[in-house]
């Protein structure tokens, strides 16, 4: 069973910075794509970034230059370093992947973590 775990969500002003993870975790043979997500109150779930199994990112017009994404293969992690932060950021961020188990890809979501940009 696969699992994705958010953390580092949280309080921050506005200007400020905050880095989340993703873990994944279970029957892994593989993760080719990985994503945020975010869902603000009333909002459609957004795409935020995305980054590729070799590297290769795309960000969202809203966060281009601000956010950047990353990935740690070895850990089955991905990151999203939020910065010089807005209150229109306040959100749940959701982590999202394309998982490779041994027998099918698959698209897995973590539980989400809140983003709340305020000061």
């Amino acid at each position: 069973q696969v699992q994705l775990v958010e953390s580092g969500g949280g309080l921050v002003q506005p200007g400020g910075s905050l880095r989340l993870s993703c873990a994944a975790s279970g029957r892994i043979s593989a993760i080719n794509y990985m994503r945020w997500y975010r869902q603000a109150p009333g909002e459609q779930r957004e795409l935020v970034a995305d980054i590729s199994i070799g590297g290769t990112t795309t960000y969202a017009d809203s966060v281009k230059g601000r956010f950047g994404i990353s990935r740690d293969n070895a850990k089955n992690t991905v990151y999203l370093q939020m910065n010089s932060v807005k209150p229109e950021d306040t959100a749940v961020y959701y982590c999202n992947a394309d998982i490779l188990d041994l027998f099918s890809v698959k698209g897995y979501w973590g539980q989400g973590t809140q983003v709340t940009v305020s000061s």
